[in-house]
């Protein structure tokens, strides 16, 4: 008899589709994707592309803050002439966060 009470008061859930249920994690990864790891391609690419087209004469700044223009270029290792004593340093071309560019070293003077 408790049984029968059961039945009666639990009404039959309807079958749910289950990609409908998916649905928003699916929403919530897109969403993610596009916000978080195009930019992070795009600015990995735009990275390695100003590292292959270092030359001899650019003013860089390392990733540990040093500000140098470069005088050689030998494989993966660059070297950079430091002001005020010009002096000389070797650095891994991977150590060169960004190209300082000339507008910049015109506003300073």
């Amino acid at each position: 008899m408790f049984a029968i009470f059961l039945q009666q008061a639990a009404p039959a859930a309807p079958a749910s589709n289950p990609i409908m249920s998916f649905l928003p994690l699916l929403f919530i990864v897109a969403i993610f994707y596009f916000l978080v790891f195009m930019p992070m391609q795009r600015q990995k690419k735009q990275q390695s592309r100003m590292l292959a087209n270092l030359q001899s004469g650019n003013e860089v700044l390392t990733t540990g803050g040093i500000v140098g223009t470069i005088i050689s270029i030998t494989g993966d290792m660059l070297v950079l002439r430091v002001k005020p004593d010009n002096i000389k340093l070797q650095v891994a071309r991977s150590a060169v966060a960004s190209l300082i560019s000339p507008e910049k070293t015109e506003e300073k003077k």
